[in-house]
């Protein structure tokens, strides 16, 4: 049963404005989501985009396994002109978990399968493939790396939630090693040698991840990093800098380059005695963070953000994926959700004002750059209208592209829906029940982790492994 949603009609979701004070625009007229995009020097197809979804299904050397194939293939199918391509390992020492995908020049034919597969399906569904964008996102998930932490710097409220050693359980002191400068300029090889792979086996952009904590998105708020890499605003994107500038003088022009960025980080929550999300005890100033003033961390400021976005089309980026928060530490700020896993807090807030915080947020950066291909977050807690919210943000020009995350995994057709049926299968839209964070939280796998989908609307991949989880969870207990 909804705990917040339990809207009968756009009209009850509108009326929602007036009382909690935000912003939701509603159309009948979905015509300006199949309307093209200029995307540098590519043209996409309409303005819906599946962003990127781990199924944490790969094989321990990093090639894609079975269900990440057939993810693809659904995805490919479902009829949305942009696929973002889910987090890839530059490094196994950079991979998140161990059946996160890694890839090199011994899983590039196995990658180089999947994106045929992926365009195939598109083709057969679609009639073309010439309109459509499917990358990959090159990522080094830093602190959050597995199995040891890789961190760009020391954070007082992240340290103690941080992992050093997972046999022990000890956790990050104020003498765990920083990641060195050296270290660093030795890593932008390694994302242009990806990035080179990623261009042979045929995606069409590239993603250099700047998201949810992970080590670049870390090293934009290390204002306490001594070094090259800290401290100044110019040191903070020092990294990010080298690495488009390398990518982008090793791939071919037509290729577009694109990032996934934090354009706010906030500070961790954890669950109180009564269940509910409750901000950590902090310090002020804080001494890192991202899109937020030192003093007030619940405020955006994106002060930053927005120079920063500024100098990377200066770099080349023409496509800029907005996001906020930290998925193992505030995931009410990146993804509204009904009910939290079984590891989570119930949301602090109402999940409308997480997603009304996506939709200003990105519309004023939309503003900032009008002809920036934009792609916003926060829509899959919308449900059935879904589709008529994101047809009013684009007619307003609050945003480029839509993007949508987890109700893609219960719904990949959903475009295809849309253009047969002109609305969304009711009974199967995704409901932000959070299995699917539930199960990617599973890591007692014979390999480490649980692959993870959508248990209620897909049971023939994922009935089984949510039925084990679910006895893990109670032996837990």
């Amino acid at each position: 049963m909804s705990k917040f949603f339990k809207y009968k009609s756009a009209a009850e979701l509108e009326a929602e404005n007036a009382r909690l004070g935000i912003d939701l625009r509603f159309s009948e007229d979905l015509t300006p989501l199949f309307q093209p995009l200029v995307v540098g020097p590519r043209t996409l197809g309409n303005r819906w985009g599946i962003h990127p979804m781990e199924g944490c299904d790969g094989e321990l050397d990093g090639s894609p396994g079975e269900l990440t194939f057939r993810r693809y293939q659904r995805f490919g199918a479902g009829g949305a002109k942009l696929i973002w391509g889910e987090a890839c390992a530059v490094t196994p020492q950079a991979r998140a978990n161990p059946r996160q995908i890694l890839l090199n020049e011994s899983t590039r034919s196995a990658f180089a399968q999947m994106v045929a597969d992926c365009r195939k399906a598109h083709c057969d569904a679609n009639g073309t493939d010439t309109d459509l964008l499917l990358g990959l996102q090159l990522t080094h998930s830093g602190r959050y790396s597995h199995p040891h932490p890789i961190i760009a710097t020391h954070d007082p409220i992240l340290d103690p939630r941080t992992t050093a050693n997972r046999a022990t359980g000890a956790r990050v002191t104020a003498d765990y090693p920083l990641i060195t400068d050296d270290e660093l300029k030795r890593l932008v090889d390694d994302y242009v040698r990806a990035a080179k792979l990623a261009v042979e086996v045929d995606f069409d952009f590239i993603d250099v991840k700047q998201c949810h904590r992970y080590l670049l998105n870390e090293l934009l708020g290390a204002r306490n990093r001594p070094g090259l890499y800290g401290g100044s605003y110019e040191n903070r994107t020092r990294f990010a800098r080298e690495v488009f500038q390398a990518v982008r003088a090793a791939v071919p022009a037509h290729i577009v380059l694109a990032t996934r960025m934090n354009v706010y980080d906030g500070i961790p929550f954890h669950k109180s005695a009564n269940d509910d999300g409750t901000p950590d005890t902090h310090a002020l100033p804080l001494v890192n963070g991202w899109g937020m003033p030192e003093g007030d961390p619940f405020t955006v400021d994106l002060t930053e953000p927005l120079r920063w976005i500024a100098e990377m089309r200066g770099l080349g980026v023409t496509l800029v994926n907005v996001t906020m928060g930290n998925p193992y530490a505030q995931p009410h700020y990146g993804r509204p959700f009904e009910y939290p896993p079984p590891d989570g807090y119930e949301s602090p807030e109402h999940p409308l004002t997480g997603v009304d915080r996506h939709f200003r947020t990105v519309e004023t950066i939309q503003k900032t750059f009008p002809d920036l291909a934009l792609v916003g977050t926060g829509y899959s807690y919308l449900q059935e209208f879904l589709p008529q919210v994101a047809a009013a943000n684009v007619r307003d020009e609050r945003v480029s592209i839509v993007g949508v995350g987890r109700g893609t995994l219960s719904q990949p057709d959903w475009v295809r829906q849309l253009l047969d049926n002109g609305k969304l299968d009711r009974k199967r839209v995704c409901r932000t029940f959070s299995y699917c964070t539930a199960i990617m939280r599973a890591k007692q796998h014979p390999l480490g982790q649980y692959a993870t989908g959508c248990p209620p609307f897909d049971k023939e991949a994922y009935g089984e492994i949510w039925k084990e989880v679910q006895q893990l969870n109670v032996k837990k207990s």
